[in-house]
């Protein structure tokens, strides 16, 4: 089998999220595959690193699709320009490659990083603001700060996770969080080896409570001990999330 890696960005404003769904033709999948399709003829699977939300957007999302060796009539350029004549403006590919045919852009993720923008400043962003939260009390970012130390490691997130029927493990790792502030937008982002459903958004919900004062940062241990949805903050909506890198162990790294 040949198995071609893609590197590619997309604004997920109008879209149901990456996975495809029987219901709907527009998830990112859906779309891609069906280029996939018309290019060699039959249905081709295509494996995304991760599922990303409905409305979320990313910046460097990795997938792969493998094909048998007597298929692999075009070379990577032109697998790329294809997609690119074919797909909406709203979806592009930056890369494709030749991998190992072992690869697998969800399997053999380490890693991934997303960003979260908040619109705080005293006047509101006009141009950015479809991709932007807008808070309009003063935030304590240093109480955020706080807050998050006590997410970083190897904790169990049920309390951080839309699907309360999980039967699969809640226990992820989160490596870093940080917080960068510019021109009015604080930017939050989180590095970890794998997140749940809405994860990432209920996570910064629960910051922004605690940057509003409503919530104390010393009672994230008791949210994470808990297990209990309930009990973490307001889910923060999607059009303001990135997915903005996938990582993998150097010897399987796709290039961009």
């Amino acid at each position: 089998m040949a198995n071609f890696c893609m590197i590619l960005q997309y604004d997920g404003t109008r879209y149901n999220g990456w996975q495809r769904q029987g219901n709907t033709p527009d998830t990112i999948q859906e779309k891609l595959e069906t280029i996939l399709e018309h290019l060699y003829g039959e249905p081709v699977d295509l494996n995304g690193s991760g599922r990303t939300d409905a409305g979320v957007h990313a910046l460097h999302q990795v997938a792969n699709f493998r094909i048998p060796r007597m298929m692999s009539r075009y070379s990577c350029r032109e697998i790329q320009d294809y997609f690119n004549e074919y797909l909406p403006a709203d979806i592009r590919i930056l890369s494709v490659q030749k991998v190992d045919e072992r690869f697998h852009a969800r399997l053999n993720a380490v890693g991934k990083l997303y960003e979260y923008r908040i619109d705080c400043g005293e006047i509101a962003h006009i141009f950015d603001r479809r991709y932007l939260y807008r808070v309009e009390e003063p935030l304590h970012v240093q109480r955020m700060r706080e807050a998050a130390g006590y997410l970083i490691g190897t904790h169990d997130f049920r309390s951080f996770c839309a699907n309360r029927q999980m039967k699969k493990s809640t226990v992820r790792t989160i490596f870093d969080i940080t917080f960068e502030e510019e021109d009015g937008i604080l930017y939050i982002r989180y590095h970890g080896d794998g997140f749940l459903q809405h994860m990432v958004r209920i996570l910064t919900g629960t910051l922004i409570e605690i940057g509003m004062g409503d919530v104390l940062p010393s009672q994230i241990p008791s949210i994470l001990d808990g297990r209990d949805r309930s009990l973490a903050g307001f889910t923060a909506p999607p059009n303001a999330l990135f997915l903005v890198d996938v990582f993998y162990e150097d010897s399987q790294e796709p290039d961009n």
